[in-house]
C-alpha cells in the first residue's frame, strides 16, 4: 500500500532550504509507493530573494499555495494558516506531515497533530535559536521548538551539529533524531571549469585570485566579517577580486560600505542569479569562503567542494562536518580575523595546496551529497516510522 505524504514550508525564495525541500519532494514523486504534495506559503518572485515556484511544474496538481503562511509573525495570519492546515489534513488525511523552516515547521506541526496525523516529521536545515540571538528572542524560539516538538515523532537534521543542538536544548527524543546530508545536482559542479568568457565579462583577469561566497545579501551572512579584512587581505594578495554570489535586501547597503572604502572596484555582485547558473560562477573561483553566524550545513560549501574548490568557514553548526582543516579547507574560529587572512594567505600562495584540497573536498561530496542519497534515506525514514505506527 502506498503512502501520501504531505510537505509544508514557509516560502520557496532561493535558498538552501528550499532547494532541498523541493529536490525531495520531486524525488519522492518518482516512488511508486508515494503520492506527495507540497504546501507553501506565497513567494514574491519580485523582491531579491527570488522564487523557486517554476521547479514545481512537473507536479501542478500536487503544489498549493496557503496564502496566510507568511515569515512575519502575524497572529491573525498564523490562526488562519493553522485552522487552514488542520481543516486540508482532516479531509486529505496524509499518512505523513514533513515540515520545513520556522513558521511553516511550528504552525505545520500544531495543526497536524490537531488533525490527528499520526506521523509528524520536522527537518532542521538551520537553528531558529542562537547565540546570535539576545536572551530574550532565544528563549522564546527555544521554547517554541519545544511546544513543536511534543508533536514531532522524528527530526532530520542536515547536519550532525543540527542534532546536536536541538537536543541539548531539551527538544524531543535524542532517539527521533536522524542525520540526511541535503543533497544537490552534482554533475554540474564536478564538470564545472574557469569560464574565461564570464571572467572577462565580470573584469575579472586571467591573473586575478578570486575568493567566492554564496549567500543572501542580508544579516548574519558573514560579509561584514570579509569587508572588514579587505583592505589587509588586498596588502598581501594585490592581485584579489572578491565575487559575491546572491541577491539580497543588503545589497545598496553593502555597496555603498564598499566605496565609502574605497574597494567597489575589488568587489563583483553577481545579483539573483538561477540555480542552475551556480556552478559557472564557482567555477572561477581560487577558494570559497562561508562566514555565516547561521546555518545549518551551508550548501554552498558542498557544492564549491564538488567544483574542486577548497573552502574556508567558520566552525560553526555544521560546517565542521565537511570543512576538514589539512583535508579539504581551513576551519576557523568565529570572527578570528588574523586566521582567516592566514588561511586566504596560505591559499594564495599554494597551487598545489589549493589542488589536493580541492581533490579530497571532490571525493566527499560524491559520497554524502547526492540527492538520490538524500530522498532513498528519507524514504527508508518513511517506511520505519509507518511500520512503526509513527514512533523511532
Amino acid at each position: 500500500m502506498g503512502m501520501f505524504v504531505s510537505h509544508v514550508i514557509t516560502r520557496l525564495i532561493v535558498g538552501g532550504a528550499q532547494e532541498n525541500t523541493i529536490s525531495t519532494v520531486l524525488g519522492l514523486h518518482e516512488s511508486s509507493d508515494v503520492d506527495v504534495e507540497l504546501i507553501s506559503g506565497p513567494t514574491d518572485a519580485s523582491l531579491s530573494e527570488g522564487s523557486l515556484d517554476f521547479k514545481l511544474s512537473k507536479i501542478p496538481n500536487r503544489f498549493h499555495i496557503e496564502p496566510h503562511l507568511i515569515r512575519p509573525v502575524s497572529l491573525l495570519h498564523d490562526f488562519r494558516a493553522y485552522i487552514s492546515l488542520k481543516r486540508r489534513y482532516q479531509e486529505t488525511l496524509p499518512d505523513i506531515v514533513h515540515t520545513h523552516s520556522g513558521k511553516a515547521g511550528f504552525i505545520g506541526r500544531l495543526a497536524a497533530k490537531a488533525a490527528g496525523v499520526k506521523c509528524i516529521i520536522h527537518t532542521i536545515h538551520g537553528p531558529s535559536f542562537g547565540s546570535y540571538q539576545n536572551a530574550l528572542s532565544n528563549a522564546f524560539f527555544v521554547n517554541a521548538e519545544r511546544m513543536a516538538g511534543r508533536a514531532t515523532h522524528h527530526f532530520i537534521g542536515v547536519a550532525d551539529a543540527m542534532c546536536r543542538q536541538y537536543q541539548q536544548a531539551g527538544i524531543g527524543n535524542p532517539s527521533n533524531y536522524s542525520t540526511i546530508y541535503s543533497g544537490f545536482d552534482l554533475n554540474a559542479f564536478l564538470s564545472t571549469n574557469p569560464n574565461a568568457a564570464l571572467r572577462a565579462k565580470l573584469g575579472i583577469l586571467e591573473t586575478d585570485f578570486v575568493i567566492g561566497k554564496i549567500a543572501r545579501l542580508f544579516d548574519l551572512k558573514g560579509h561584514q566579517e570579509l569587508f572588514s579584512v579587505l583592505p589587509r587581505l588586498i596588502q598581501k594578495i594585490p592581485n584579489l577580486k572578491l565575487l559575491l554570489i546572491g541577491g539580497g535586501p543588503h545589497k545598496k547597503l553593502f555597496i555603498n560600505q564598499l566605496n565609502q572604502m574605497g574597494l567597489r572596484n575589488r568587489v563583483v555582485f553577481s545579483g539573483l542569479i538561477k540555480p542552475e547558473e551556480v556552478p559557472q560562477w564557482v567555477g572561477i573561483m581560487d577558494v570559497l569562503t562561508h562566514l555565516s553566524q547561521r546555518e545549518g550545513l551551508p550548501r554552498a560549501l558542498p557544492q564549491a567542494m564538488a567544483a574542486g574548490k577548497p573552502v574556508v568557514a567558520y566552525d560553526l553548526d555544521g560546517s565542521p562536518e565537511v570543512c576538514i582543516t589539512g583535508k579539504t579547507g581551513f576551519l576557523l574560529q568565529p570572527g578570528d580575523q588574523r586566521a582567516l587572512i592566514n588561511a586566504m594567505v596560505t591559499l594564495f600562495e599554494n597551487p598545489t595546496l589549493r589542488k589536493r584540497l580541492g581533490h579530497a573536498g571532490k571525493d566527499l561530496v560524491k559520497k554524502r551529497f547526492t540527492v538520490q542519497t538524500m530522498v532513498e534515506s528519507i524514504h527508508r525514514l518513511y517506511l520505519r516510522l509507518l511500520e512503526n505506527g509513527g514512533n523511532g
